[in-house]
């Protein structure tokens, strides 16, 4: 695929990007000359992910009044909102606990960056927020009320930050991707598998690609690929978006 984007002179900072989709977010960013701050809660992670891809890293909780300290002192152009997890349970056995986590990590998180990196942005008259939103920011699948109730609000907060910041050259979008080849997605098919009795090559091909058209996962490098284009200039239009990229899958 040749497509070019020139981001020298940009500083952007990747949350969850010591694997899948926030590597291949931030290993784009990259190669296209963005000065690129990695995160992720794991500074061992984080680390070894920044090194390959040259970039800078900055691990920590992206809940945390501190670490949303230390994102204040960064000049950030460019602010790419991925992290997060999965939990699968049935709504009765759902833990309170984990479902308030999982709204703390997809959407309180992103909401603090934005609200952390937003007046330096307007200051610079130039702003890039994409938000890795979900085929389940816009759809519903069981056993999953904490990531759908969270998709479902990063889309939303992703518009109205676009509302509130439109005239200041900033954009907000979120990309909201199917299933994609990530360590989330295969941990996932395990407990397919082992909950339809069959091995995880069947659950993929019989459960998760079942309603897919194009019949495979995503890879990170192809949401790394929109991320890029959200980012550049190009782009300069574009906000208050939600992007579907899911092999044909939910057709909205």
């Amino acid at each position: 695929m040749n497509f070019s984007v020139d981001l020298q002179g940009k500083v952007a900072f990747v949350t969850g990007a010591a694997s899948g989709i926030g590597y291949g977010i931030a290993q784009a960013l990259s190669q296209a000359g963005a000065k690129v701050l990695v995160n992720d809660i794991s500074a061992e992670k984080v680390q070894a992910a920044a090194a390959v891809i040259k970039a800078e890293p900055l691990p920590g909780d992206i809940t945390s009044p501190d670490f949303i300290a230390q994102v204040k002192q960064q000049d950030i152009d460019i602010l790419v909102n991925n992290a997060g997890f999965q939990h699968i349970s049935p709504l009765e056995d759902f833990e309170p606990e984990i479902y308030r986590r999982m709204l703390e990590v997809l959407l309180v998180g992103p909401f603090l960056l934005s609200q952390a990196v937003v007046p330096g942005m307007k200051a610079k008259g130039f702003g890039r927020i994409v938000n890795i939103a979900s085929v389940h920011a816009k759809l519903a699948s069981a056993f999953k009320a904490g990531y759908v109730s969270a998709k479902h609000g990063l889309l939303g907060l992703t518009r109205v930050i676009a509302m509130e910041t439109a005239s200041y050259g900033i954009t907000s979008n979120a990309i909201c991707p199917g299933y994609v080849d990530t360590p989330l997605v295969r941990n996932q098919l395990k407990g397919l598998a082992q909950s339809h009795n069959m091995t995880e090559e069947q659950a993929l091909q019989e459960v998760i690609l079942r309603p897919v058209p194009q019949k495979r996962l995503l890879t990170p490098e192809e949401i790394g690929y929109l991320a890029l284009f959200l980012c550049s200039d190009a782009a300069a239009s574009i906000t208050a978006q939600g992007y579907t990229i899911d092999g044909g899958w939910s057709q909205i």
